[in-house]
C-alpha cells in the first residue's frame, strides 16, 4: 500500500511513515485495513474511500489545524522571550 499512488490509505501509510517510521505505519495501516473489512464483513457496511474532494478537503483541514498549532507554540514562545 505504501507503494501505490494516490490512494487514501497510501497517503495515510506515507504520513504516518514520516512521522514515526516505516514498521509503525505498516502496523497502523494493517489496523485500518482490518477495521475495513471487519466493518464490511460483520456489520455489512459497503466500502466507501473517501473522494478525491474529500480527501484534499481533510488534507486541507489538516494543514490548518498543524499550523494553528505552530502559531500557539511560536506564540508561546515569544511570550517567554519577551519581558512583560
Amino acid at each position: 500500500i505504501g507503494n501505490l499512488k494516490d490512494t487514501h490509505l497510501s497517503n495515510f501509510f506515507n504520513r504516518i511513515a514520516y512521522r514515526k517510521g516505516r514498521s509503525v505505519a505498516v502496523s497502523a495501516t494493517a489496523r485500518k485495513l482490518a477495521t475495513i473489512l471487519w466493518n464490511m464483513l460483520f456489520k455489512n457496511q459497503q466500502y466507501n474511500p473517501p473522494t478525491v474532494y474529500e480527501y484534499l478537503d481533510q488534507k486541507r483541514k489538516r494543514k490548518v489545524r498543524e499550523l494553528q498549532k505552530q502559531i500557539a507554540n511560536l506564540d508561546a514562545r515569544m511570550r517567554k522571550v519577551q519581558p512583560s
